[in-house]
Formats: C-alpha cells, structure tokens, sequence
C-alpha cells in the first residue's frame, strides 16, 4: 500500500453573508480588520482540502483551518510535504506526522501555518485508512462513546440585541438549548447581553460567552463576578492566549469554568495551561490539530479531569466530520460547537449531507470520515487553482 498522489485545494468561496455577519460587497478586498478582535477576517468563506491518493484507488480527504489566505497552506504541503508522503504506506501515519513536525522545527515552524498543514495531511490519512479498512475513523480510535454529539449553537449574528434574542428562541424551538455569544463589547454590555438573552430562553437554556481575548485580568474576574447568577457555562477567550499566568489566576477568582484554545495547535502548548491549572475546558480545532494529536491533547486533559469542547468555526466537511469523528471517540467531549451557516456551506461540498438536529450531531457511520466528498463541487469552487 503505497500514497501515489498529494492534491491541494485552495478554497474561497462567496458567501450569501460574511462569517459573523453583514453584506458581501464585491468591491471590497476579501480581507479586512475587525478592531473589536484585533484579527483579519475574509469576506469569503475560505479553506484548504487535500485529497490523499493510495495506489489501490482509495482517496482521503482532508482540511487545514485556514480561513485567510489557504494557498499557504496548499504552498507548504505540495512544496515541503509530498516529497515526504509519496510512496510511503498511509498506515505509517504517525511515523509521517513525526516526520512533517520536524521537517521545519529547526526553524521554528512549531505553530501556525506549518502545523495547519500537517493537520490537513493527518485528517486525509485518517479518512484513507478508514476508507480502506472499511471502517470509520471513531471505530480505528477505539469505539465511540455516543452517537449522537452534543452541540451548542454557535453565535448569534443579528445587529440588535432584540434579534439576537429573538433568535435564540428561535433555535431553543429547535430543540437547541445552548448557544454561545460572541461578545467581549466591555464588561457592562456583555452583562446586558446575557441578562436579556437568559430572560429570552429562560432557566432552562445553556448560555456560553466568548469574550475573543479581549479583557484584562481585572476585567475577566469583573465580568465573571457580575455573571455568577445567569448560568453562564463557560467563559472562553478571556485574556490574550499567550498569557498563562493570567489564565491561572483567573480561574481561581471566576465561579465561571474558563475555556480556551482555538490558537492552540500541540499538547505541547496546551501542557502549561493544564499544568498551571489555568483552564476548566480546553477546546482544541481538529482543523489546527489534526485527529492525531486531538486526541493526545485530550487524554492530557482526562489526566486532569478537564473537560474538551472542540473549536469548530469556519472548517468545512472535512473538518466537520473529523470533529464528529473525534467528538464520538473522547470519553471526556463537553460539547461541540455548531454554525449553522458555515454547516449549510459544507454540505454543499458532500453528496450526502451531515445532519444536526435537536441539539445534536448524527454520526455519520460510513468508512474513514463517514462523507463522500463532491469533488467536481470542490474543484468548482477552486476554479481550477488545485495544487
């Protein structure tokens, strides 16, 4: 068994609405600066899959997150990686990741892009084994523990508070009772956010903010302090993500679980939060992980008793169906995030949609990811830039 062809797809895609919300104006650039995140977004939704080709027909399907200028990601695999995958037996999965990881620590390539795209690679293995096995990829990590995955719906991408409100009603019927807001607005707007949108869905309802790193330690403990009495499940992104020791002293301060870790992409990154006992729920992204080292990242955190909530924004199917993969196979999953605009995106990359009702995830139960994806769609989409 041998790997005969590494294919890059470079994504970007219009959207009927830009990620987070608001219109899509052709004559702007794709990229532009959010001040209240301090981060470039994309207009477009944008993405890396790589299709991994074994010499007895079987392909496998992975995905980088990379919701801002994918073509590094394709560049770094076709120029770096698929020297080191060709001819090689796909099976050797973790003797491979092992060989990309080092391919460029020497330089200092331990984070980023470099690490986005070996996730991508990882993922596409994962699919092709399973893909030749028969089996899917929760049965090759040891068994699912669910077959439905728990969900939280994820934003609420309305202008006014009163429809964002609104809203949340409107996925509590169905039968979604968890949603998470994306704030970080100052400690006063935020605590009006969730008094009004806990009187909208009521006691029953789960409430998760995401304040995207933007507080102080004083302000985080603030913030936590004056939340105590609404139920908020998590507080997520509090404090910038390089601050460790921030992070440790909050969690003693906050009645709050603090959750963090979307911009982490090792165990070895993760390891100090979880050592300085600065984190209650880690929540890593499959698509800057991969599925290997998701999985070394979350038994780090059983042996602390935490908790893990995959990160899931902007990845499309592949990502999807890793993380329900994934999400099926972690004895300690809290919950995983759901975006409906970005999932009805993905399907549109599947011949066979995944589903997510009541709250919850189906998992899919083919071979490898458990999704066939629509290559003629992706290579539409690529307009013909495939690597």
């Amino acid at each position: 068994m041998k790997i005969i062809a590494v294919e890059c797809f470079p994504l970007k895609i219009k959207p009927a609405e830009v990620y987070l919300g608001g219109p899509v104006d052709d004559v702007q650039d794709d990229y532009y600066y959010r001040p209240e995140y301090r981060c470039v977004y994309s207009r477009k939704m944008e993405t890396c899959l790589v299709k991994i080709t074994a010499d007895d027909g079987h392909v496998g399907w992975g995905e980088a997150l990379a919701p801002v200028i994918p073509q590094v990601i394709a560049d770094i695999i076709t120029a770096l990686f698929t020297p080191l995958l060709m001819g090689e037996n796909p099976f050797k999965s973790q003797v491979l990741n092992a060989k990309m990881y080092n391919s460029m620590r020497d330089r200092g390539h331990i984070t980023g892009y470099h690490i986005d795209a070996i996730a991508a690679v990882d993922i596409a293995l994962w699919d092709l084994k399973g893909q030749i096995l028969g089996l899917p990829v929760h049965q090759l990590l040891g068994g699912n523990f669910r077959d439905g995955i728990p969900c939280y719906v994820s934003g609420l991408p309305k202008p006014t508070l009163e429809e964002r409100c609104a809203l949340a009603q409107e996925w509590q019927g169905k039968g979604f009772h968890a949603v998470k807001l994306a704030l970080g607005y100052g400690v006063a707007e935020d605590v009006a956010n969730v008094r009004a949108v806990r009187q909208a869905i009521g006691p029953e309802g789960d409430i998760l903010l995401d304040a995207h790193w933007n507080y102080s330690l004083s302000e985080a403990a603030e913030l936590a302090a004056a939340l105590r009495d609404y139920g908020v499940r998590f507080l997520e992104a509090p404090l910038l993500p390089e601050d460790v020791a921030g992070h440790a002293a909050l969690r003693q301060k906050s009645a709050i679980p603090i959750a963090l870790g979307e911009t982490e992409r090792t165990r070895y990154q993760f390891r100090p939060f979880i050592e300085r006992q600065a984190v209650d729920i880690l929540q890593p992204d499959v698509g800057r992980t991969g599925i290997t080292e998701l999985m070394h990242i979350a038994s780090l955190a059983e042996t602390w008793n935490l908790k893990v909530a995959p990160h899931l924004s902007v990845g499309l199917a592949p990502c999807i169906a890793a993380s329900l993969q994934v999400a099926a196979a972690l004895p300690n999953l809290y919950l995983l995030e759901f975006q409906p605009p970005v999932f009805a995106l993905a399907n549109s990359l599947l011949k066979t949609p995944l589903v997510c009702r009541m709250g919850a995830y189906q998992l899919p139960s083919g071979p490898g990811l458990g999704i066939e994806v629509d290559e003629q769609r992706v290579r539409e989409y690529c307009e013909g830039k495939v690597c």
